[in-house]
Protein backbone atom coordinates (compact mmCIF):
# COMPACT_ATOMS: atom_id res chain seq x y z
CA UNK A 1 0.00 0.00 0.00
CA UNK A 2 1.01 3.33 -0.36
CA UNK A 3 0.28 6.83 1.35
CA UNK A 4 1.51 10.29 2.85
CA UNK A 5 2.86 10.79 5.60
CA UNK A 6 0.67 13.80 7.53
CA UNK A 7 1.22 13.39 11.14
CA UNK A 8 3.82 11.70 13.16
CA UNK A 9 3.42 10.86 17.45
CA UNK A 10 6.43 9.05 19.21
CA UNK A 11 7.16 6.20 17.30
CA UNK A 12 3.61 5.96 15.30
CA UNK A 13 3.00 7.79 11.98
CA UNK A 14 0.03 8.94 10.78
CA UNK A 15 -0.29 7.52 6.63
CA UNK A 16 -3.39 9.15 4.21
CA UNK A 17 -3.86 7.09 1.00
CA UNK A 18 -5.80 8.19 -2.03
CA UNK A 19 -8.85 7.66 -1.02
CA UNK A 20 -8.67 9.59 2.35
CA UNK A 21 -8.21 6.61 4.71
CA UNK A 22 -5.78 7.41 7.77
CA UNK A 23 -3.49 4.01 8.54
CA UNK A 24 -1.47 3.95 11.75
CA UNK A 25 2.08 2.53 10.98
CA UNK A 26 5.42 2.28 13.00
CA UNK A 27 8.73 2.06 10.85
CA UNK A 28 9.52 -1.72 9.88
CA UNK A 29 13.36 -1.98 10.26
CA UNK A 30 16.15 0.63 10.33
CA UNK A 31 15.93 3.71 7.90
CA UNK A 32 18.36 5.95 6.60
CA UNK A 33 18.05 8.89 4.57
CA UNK A 34 20.80 9.14 2.45
CA UNK A 35 22.83 12.77 2.82
CA UNK A 36 21.22 13.76 5.82
CA UNK A 37 22.15 13.06 9.29
CA UNK A 38 18.62 13.33 10.92
CA UNK A 39 17.37 12.25 14.65
CA UNK A 40 13.73 11.83 12.53
CA UNK A 41 13.84 9.22 9.25
CA UNK A 42 10.50 10.17 8.18
CA UNK A 43 8.92 13.23 7.72
CA UNK A 44 5.54 15.09 7.58
CA UNK A 45 4.65 15.28 3.90
CA UNK A 46 7.21 12.30 2.47
CA UNK A 47 5.43 9.16 0.60
CA UNK A 48 5.87 6.13 1.56
CA UNK A 49 4.97 2.43 1.26
CA UNK A 50 3.81 -0.04 3.75
CA UNK A 51 1.79 -3.34 4.85
CA UNK A 52 -1.27 -3.70 6.66
CA UNK A 53 -2.02 -6.26 9.10
CA UNK A 54 -6.03 -6.52 9.88
CA UNK A 55 -5.13 -8.45 12.95
CA UNK A 56 -3.57 -5.86 14.56
CA UNK A 57 -4.74 -2.83 12.66
CA UNK A 58 -1.67 -1.70 12.72
CA UNK A 59 0.73 -0.70 9.62
CA UNK A 60 4.72 -1.43 8.60
CA UNK A 61 6.20 1.76 6.85
CA UNK A 62 8.88 -0.32 4.54
CA UNK A 63 9.77 1.79 1.94
CA UNK A 64 10.26 6.28 1.69
CA UNK A 65 10.44 7.44 -1.29
CA UNK A 66 12.39 10.49 -2.80
CA UNK A 67 11.75 13.90 -1.54
CA UNK A 68 11.55 16.78 -4.08
CA UNK A 69 12.83 18.85 -1.21
CA UNK A 70 12.77 19.06 2.68
CA UNK A 71 12.98 22.11 5.58
CA UNK A 72 15.04 21.03 8.74
CA UNK A 73 16.00 22.82 11.75
CA UNK A 74 19.02 22.18 14.49
CA UNK A 75 18.02 19.39 16.70
CA UNK A 76 16.93 20.75 20.40
CA UNK A 77 18.66 17.75 21.97
CA UNK A 78 21.39 16.72 19.61
CA UNK A 79 23.37 20.33 18.28
CA UNK A 80 24.89 18.39 15.96
CA UNK A 81 22.13 16.07 13.82
CA UNK A 82 19.07 17.98 12.11
CA UNK A 83 15.74 17.34 12.46
CA UNK A 84 13.26 16.78 9.75
CA UNK A 85 10.56 19.24 10.13
CA UNK A 86 8.38 18.51 6.33
CA UNK A 87 9.28 17.39 2.88
CA UNK A 88 7.03 17.55 -0.63
CA UNK A 89 6.05 21.18 -0.34
CA UNK A 90 4.71 22.95 -2.93
CA UNK A 91 5.08 26.35 -1.68
CA UNK A 92 5.29 28.05 2.07
CA UNK A 93 3.26 30.92 2.70
CA UNK A 94 4.58 33.47 5.07
CA UNK A 95 2.09 34.99 6.91
CA UNK A 96 3.05 39.42 7.85
CA UNK A 97 1.68 41.91 9.39
CA UNK A 98 2.19 45.14 9.46
CA UNK A 99 0.74 46.03 13.08
CA UNK A 100 -0.10 43.55 15.92
CA UNK A 101 2.73 42.68 15.60
CA UNK A 102 4.76 44.40 13.08
CA UNK A 103 7.01 41.75 10.96
CA UNK A 104 10.29 43.22 10.37
CA UNK A 105 12.24 42.60 6.91
CA UNK A 106 15.01 40.79 9.14
CA UNK A 107 12.14 38.16 9.73
CA UNK A 108 10.69 38.03 5.93
CA UNK A 109 14.89 37.77 4.44
CA UNK A 110 15.15 34.89 7.20
CA UNK A 111 12.52 32.88 5.95
CA UNK A 112 12.99 33.72 2.20
CA UNK A 113 16.50 32.65 2.18
CA UNK A 114 15.86 29.66 4.06
CA UNK A 115 13.28 28.30 1.92
CA UNK A 116 15.49 29.57 -0.80
CA UNK A 117 18.10 27.48 0.60
CA UNK A 118 15.37 24.08 1.01
CA UNK A 119 13.82 24.84 -2.90
CA UNK A 120 10.67 26.21 -1.48
CA UNK A 121 8.85 28.94 -3.54
CA UNK A 122 7.12 31.66 -1.16
CA UNK A 123 4.44 33.63 -1.30
CA UNK A 124 3.92 36.71 1.11
CA UNK A 125 0.88 36.76 2.68
CA UNK A 126 -0.11 40.60 4.18
CA UNK A 127 -2.90 39.71 6.68
CA UNK A 128 -5.05 42.26 9.02
CA UNK A 129 -5.32 45.11 6.10
CA UNK A 130 -8.33 46.03 7.82
CA UNK A 131 -6.78 47.20 10.24
CA UNK A 132 -3.61 48.80 8.69
CA UNK A 133 -2.98 52.92 9.44
CA UNK A 134 -2.15 54.98 6.46
CA UNK A 135 1.58 54.61 7.87
CA UNK A 136 0.94 50.59 7.54
CA UNK A 137 -0.55 50.75 4.06
CA UNK A 138 2.75 52.89 2.43
CA UNK A 139 5.36 50.27 4.47
CA UNK A 140 3.14 47.69 3.00
CA UNK A 141 3.71 49.08 -0.50
CA UNK A 142 7.04 49.92 -0.29
CA UNK A 143 7.61 45.67 1.02
CA UNK A 144 5.14 44.54 -1.64
CA UNK A 145 7.42 46.51 -4.38
CA UNK A 146 10.69 45.49 -3.14
CA UNK A 147 9.53 41.86 -3.04
CA UNK A 148 7.34 41.60 -6.24
CA UNK A 149 10.65 43.12 -8.03
CA UNK A 150 12.77 40.53 -6.94
CA UNK A 151 10.34 37.80 -7.87
CA UNK A 152 8.35 37.12 -5.10
CA UNK A 153 4.54 36.94 -5.24
CA UNK A 154 2.52 38.88 -2.53
CA UNK A 155 -0.88 39.08 -1.87
CA UNK A 156 -3.24 41.22 0.97
CA UNK A 157 -5.64 39.74 2.84
CA UNK A 158 -7.67 40.03 5.90
CA UNK A 159 -9.17 36.72 7.80
CA UNK A 160 -11.14 38.52 9.80
CA UNK A 161 -12.71 40.76 7.33
CA UNK A 162 -12.29 37.71 4.36
CA UNK A 163 -10.48 39.91 2.07
CA UNK A 164 -9.40 38.15 -0.91
CA UNK A 165 -9.61 35.34 0.36
CA UNK A 166 -10.58 33.39 -3.47
CA UNK A 167 -7.74 34.94 -4.41
CA UNK A 168 -5.51 32.97 -1.90
CA UNK A 169 -7.34 29.74 -2.35
CA UNK A 170 -6.70 30.17 -6.04
CA UNK A 171 -3.31 30.09 -4.94
CA UNK A 172 -3.21 27.25 -2.43
CA UNK A 173 -5.66 25.11 -4.74
CA UNK A 174 -4.10 21.75 -5.35
CA UNK A 175 -0.61 22.51 -3.46
CA UNK A 176 1.21 21.39 -0.44
CA UNK A 177 1.62 24.34 1.43
CA UNK A 178 3.95 25.21 4.48
CA UNK A 179 2.53 28.00 6.44
CA UNK A 180 4.97 30.60 8.65
CA UNK A 181 5.11 33.27 10.76
CA UNK A 182 4.73 35.23 14.01
CA UNK A 183 3.14 34.39 16.70
CA UNK A 184 -0.24 36.53 16.60
CA UNK A 185 -0.01 37.39 12.65
CA UNK A 186 -3.25 35.27 11.85
CA UNK A 187 -2.26 31.71 10.75
CA UNK A 188 -4.85 29.96 12.61
CA UNK A 189 -7.79 32.62 12.14
CA UNK A 190 -6.59 31.96 8.08
CA UNK A 191 -6.88 28.88 7.66
CA UNK A 192 -10.29 29.11 9.72
CA UNK A 193 -11.51 31.17 7.57
CA UNK A 194 -10.40 29.67 3.98
CA UNK A 195 -12.29 26.16 4.84
CA UNK A 196 -15.12 27.23 7.71
CA UNK A 197 -15.20 23.28 8.67
CA UNK A 198 -12.11 23.84 10.81
CA UNK A 199 -10.46 25.07 14.25
CA UNK A 200 -7.02 24.41 14.03
CA UNK A 201 -4.85 26.13 16.23
CA UNK A 202 -1.70 26.59 14.44
CA UNK A 203 1.32 25.81 16.55
CA UNK A 204 1.93 29.56 17.42
CA UNK A 205 5.65 29.76 18.65
CA UNK A 206 6.64 33.05 20.78
CA UNK A 207 10.18 34.71 20.89
CA UNK A 208 10.61 33.59 24.15
CA UNK A 209 9.49 30.22 23.54
CA UNK A 210 11.47 29.82 20.17
CA UNK A 211 14.70 29.52 22.34
CA UNK A 212 13.96 27.28 24.89
CA UNK A 213 14.34 23.42 25.07
CA UNK A 214 10.37 22.52 25.40
CA UNK A 215 8.88 24.07 22.14
CA UNK A 216 7.80 21.34 19.32
CA UNK A 217 9.54 20.03 16.69
CA UNK A 218 6.75 18.05 15.15
CA UNK A 219 4.02 19.05 11.84
CA UNK A 220 1.25 18.22 10.97
CA UNK A 221 -0.77 18.16 8.21
CA UNK A 222 -4.35 19.15 7.43
CA UNK A 223 -6.16 19.04 3.99
CA UNK A 224 -8.89 21.99 3.45
CA UNK A 225 -12.54 21.77 1.90
CA UNK A 226 -11.03 23.50 -1.77
CA UNK A 227 -8.81 20.62 -2.46
CA UNK A 228 -5.39 22.48 -0.36
CA UNK A 229 -3.19 20.79 2.13
CA UNK A 230 -1.54 23.28 4.55
CA UNK A 231 1.52 21.91 7.24
CA UNK A 232 1.88 23.15 10.53
CA UNK A 233 5.22 23.72 11.72
CA UNK A 234 7.33 25.22 13.87
CA UNK A 235 8.49 29.21 13.90
CA UNK A 236 11.15 29.53 11.32
CA UNK A 237 13.65 31.02 13.99
CA UNK A 238 13.71 27.49 14.90
CA UNK A 239 14.61 26.18 11.11
CA UNK A 240 17.96 27.83 11.17
CA UNK A 241 20.19 26.45 8.62
CA UNK A 242 22.11 23.22 9.11
CA UNK A 243 25.85 22.51 8.12
CA UNK A 244 25.73 26.28 5.82
CA UNK A 245 28.74 27.81 4.70
CA UNK A 246 29.49 31.49 4.84
CA UNK A 247 30.29 31.83 1.29
CA UNK A 248 27.18 30.69 0.18
CA UNK A 249 24.46 32.74 2.28
CA UNK A 250 24.77 35.54 -1.35
CA UNK A 251 23.44 32.72 -3.23
CA UNK A 252 20.14 32.71 -1.37
CA UNK A 253 19.33 36.09 -2.21
CA UNK A 254 18.29 35.82 -5.77
CA UNK A 255 18.43 39.13 -6.53
CA UNK A 256 22.53 38.70 -6.02
CA UNK A 257 22.98 35.80 -7.88
CA UNK A 258 23.84 37.41 -11.33
CA UNK A 259 25.93 39.86 -9.53
CA UNK A 260 28.29 37.61 -7.74
CA UNK A 261 29.05 35.90 -10.26
CA UNK A 262 30.82 39.01 -12.08
CA UNK A 263 32.81 39.75 -8.61
CA UNK A 264 36.59 39.78 -8.65
CA UNK A 265 37.05 36.90 -6.26
CA UNK A 266 35.22 33.51 -6.73
CA UNK A 267 34.85 33.35 -2.65
CA UNK A 268 33.86 36.90 -2.20
CA UNK A 269 31.41 37.40 1.05
CA UNK A 270 30.70 41.00 -0.96
CA UNK A 271 31.90 42.97 2.71
CA UNK A 272 35.61 43.88 1.95
CA UNK A 273 37.15 42.23 -1.16
CA UNK A 274 37.60 45.04 -3.84
CA UNK A 275 35.89 45.08 -7.16
CA UNK A 276 32.74 43.37 -5.60
CA UNK A 277 30.07 43.59 -7.77
CA UNK A 278 27.24 43.34 -5.30
CA UNK A 279 28.51 46.20 -3.85
CA UNK A 280 28.65 48.12 -6.61
CA UNK A 281 24.79 47.17 -7.49
CA UNK A 282 23.62 48.05 -3.86
CA UNK A 283 25.89 51.72 -4.43
CA UNK A 284 23.68 51.86 -7.61
CA UNK A 285 20.10 51.07 -6.43
CA UNK A 286 19.84 47.77 -8.18
CA UNK A 287 19.73 45.98 -4.45
CA UNK A 288 17.78 47.28 -1.77
CA UNK A 289 20.25 48.44 1.35
CA UNK A 290 17.47 46.72 3.62
CA UNK A 291 18.11 43.20 2.42
CA UNK A 292 22.23 43.90 2.09
CA UNK A 293 22.03 44.92 5.28
CA UNK A 294 20.11 42.07 6.32
CA UNK A 295 22.21 39.88 4.46
CA UNK A 296 25.37 41.65 6.76
CA UNK A 297 23.50 40.57 9.54
CA UNK A 298 22.96 36.68 8.94
CA UNK A 299 26.90 36.66 7.78
CA UNK A 300 27.82 37.84 11.09
CA UNK A 301 25.38 35.10 12.94
CA UNK A 302 22.59 37.46 14.31
CA UNK A 303 20.11 36.56 12.68
CA UNK A 304 20.90 32.66 11.89
CA UNK A 305 22.66 29.72 13.05
CA UNK A 306 25.47 29.93 10.47
CA UNK A 307 28.29 27.78 10.43
CA UNK A 308 31.81 28.96 8.87
CA UNK A 309 33.91 26.16 7.62
CA UNK A 310 35.97 29.08 5.04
Amino acid sequence: MQGRIIKSTGSWYQVETDDNTIYSCKLRGKFKIQGIKSTNPIAVGDYVEFSWDEKSESGAITKIEERKNYIIRRSVNLSKRSHIIASNMDQALLVVTLSQPRTSSGFIDRFLITSEAYHIPVVIVFNKIDIYSEEDNLKMSEFKKLYTNIGYDCIEVSAKEEINLKALKKIMKDKVSLISGHSGVGKSALINALDKTKDIRIGEISDVHSKGTHTTTNAEMHSLDFGAHIIDSPGIKEFGLFDFKKVDLSQYFIEMQPYSNECKFNNCTHVHEPKCAVKLAVEKGEIAQSRYQNYLNMLEGREMNIVDYS
